[in-house]
């Protein structure tokens, strides 16, 4: 190797390394963030469990304790959700390509956002078909996920439908997902530079103290691309933005041969018992 080869290949390892640790300071900007919004939540929910228990004290009646009851049942229930899915998250540190099913990967980013979702009104329509497993790195993909579900929820600022549609295209062999909003939309003359590294098409922050640093989407397509899939936009201003993901299908395992018999042990000990002497 040359030295000009072994300079190119050392600054090539450079840039992969740099990439790798902004993908990671970038996953944990999400996940901090996503981590005030669930701590709210989660405070909520605890405060209802404890209004609700001294409600129930209070009252001696049976009808009104049972609804208090069951009001601190429910919360208790939410609460569970909420942990699992900070858990899940937390828990998903795997680089690893392996089969993955999508669809919890959605179910916990959405438990993670539903209180802002919910706060912006914006409803959220799924369309899960059963689909095969993935081939892709869990990690990665949520932080891709939680990426164009908040892009989609800052695009409806005045509420709006998202939708999430999780198909099998059998044709190219992808596990295709698609996140719709239905807002402001991306102009033409925009739209070709959306993935580029530093563009965005937001000002800056938004009231929720979440804003464009132009390298969330750049940083999706180099994530999607590495999985050997694509992502793909469609837009039209005053009607709302799709994003699609296409992952390929995880090729299903080997099957193991079936061990062959070994020969000449017997198969039950009726058949090596000692014959009784006669």
């Amino acid at each position: 190797m040359t030295t000009q080869e072994s300079h190119s290949a050392s600054l090539e390892e450079q840039i992969a390394l740099l990439k790798g640790q902004l993908v990671e300071a970038q996953k944990m900007t999400a996940l901090g963030e996503l981590v005030s919004t669930t701590t709210h939540e989660f405070n909520n929910v605890l405060m209802t469990i404890l209004n609700y228990a001294k409600l129930g004290l209070r009252q001696r009646d049976d009808a009104a304790r049972d609804k208090a009851f069951q009001k601190i049942l429910d919360a208790a229930q939410r609460a569970n959700t909420i942990t699992n899915s900070v858990l899940g998250m937390a828990r998903n540190r795997s680089h690893a390509m392996e089969p993955t099913d999508l669809a919890p990967l959605v179910e916990e980013s959405l438990v993670l956002l539903e209180r802002e979702l919910s706060k912006y009104r914006v409803s959220v329509e799924k369309q899960f078909e059963q689909v095969p497993a993935a081939l892709a790195c869990g990690n990665q993909i949520q932080q891709v996920l939680l990426n164009l579900l908040i892009n989609a929820r800052q695009a409806m600022p005045d509420g709006g439908t998202l939708v999430i549609r999780l198909t099998h295209d059998a044709a190219t062999g992808t596990v295709d997902l698609m996140i719709r909003d239905t807002g402001c939309g991306i102009p033409a003359d925009k739209l070709p530079k959306i993935f580029d590294s530093f563009y965005s098409t937001k000002s800056g922050p938004d009231e929720s103290g979440k804003g464009g640093t132009g390298l969330g989407l750049s940083m999706c397509r180099e994530i999607i691309e590495g999985h050997r899939g694509r992502i793909r936009v469609d837009s039209t201003v005053g009607r709302g933005t799709a994003f699609t993901l296409k992952l390929p299908v995880a090729k299903p395992a080997p099957k193991k041969p079936a061990a062959a018999p070994v020969l000449g042990i017997p198969t039950s000990t009726a058949d090596t018992a000692p014959k009784a002497q006669r």
